[in-house]
């Protein structure tokens, strides 16, 4: 997408300015004829579009797959198929990614796009319950990427990180929740969950996190010592 990564919905805040995300997206390498392709499609024919990483987002996390030399991707939440072309393209040689979803109109629209990229032999999506997903899966993996139900995400992160890479990260998006954290009369379920989320690794013994302003907030984190 060509507009400022995050601007798909005009039900999501900004919490950077808008001119400035939109000047990091222009200055952010355009993506392939293939992202092009399913960014369209998908804010044409899917609800809720602003969930899709977009431009800025997508070449950070695949830039964040190539630093790591990534393998084995894990992602909690496919949706349309964008961050897993976009960490597709950062994979090392030979590496894969699974990738997780609840809805079957989701999962088939990011199989058909997925198909018609040139990533189709690296990514598998695998419908259902994430959690029993990952219950499946031995790992170790060296990114997994959460971006589904922000209830999860203290579920998903205490089942993945025993199966972390010693030097994998976990990003999870959505983090800053376009500043309706910082809102203490916004008791919804999934505020309530991102705060405790959020609150519960920075405190957390066991790893070391950063929370960054990219889109609507991407947290990584890494296991200590």
């Amino acid at each position: 997408m060509t507009a400022a990564a995050g601007s798909y919905d005009a039900g999501v805040t900004d919490i950077v300015d808008p001119t400035l995300e939109a000047y990091a997206a222009e200055h952010t390498t355009a993506p392939p004829p293939h992202l092009e392709a399913l960014a369209a499609e998908l804010v044409g024919t899917l609800d809720s579009p602003h969930m899709m990483v977009g431009r800025l987002e997508g070449r950070f996390l695949e830039l964040l797959t190539f630093a790591l030399s990534a393998t084995s991707v894990l992602e909690v939440g496919t949706f349309g198929g964008y961050s897993a072309l976009a960490m597709a393209a950062g994979l090392a040689p030979g590496g894969r990614i699974v990738s997780c979803e609840l809805s079957p109109v989701h999962a088939a629209f990011a199989r058909r796009h997925i198909a018609a990229s040139p990533y189709a032999d690296r990514i598998e999506v695998v419908e259902g319950l994430a959690i029993d997903t990952i219950a499946t899966l031995s790992g170790p993996f060296d990114l997994v990427f959460l971006d589904a139900d922000k209830a999860g995400y203290r579920a998903y992160y205490e089942a993945v990180l025993p199966k972390l890479a010693p030097r994998g990260l976990i990003a999870a998006d959505n983090t800053l929740w376009s500043g309706r954290l910082l809102d203490p009369s916004d008791t919804s379920a999934d505020t309530v969950a991102l705060r405790e989320f959020n609150d519960f690794v920075a405190t957390d013994p066991r790893v070391v996190a950063v929370q960054t302003t990219v889109r609507d907030g991407v947290t990584l984190i890494r296991r200590a010592g």
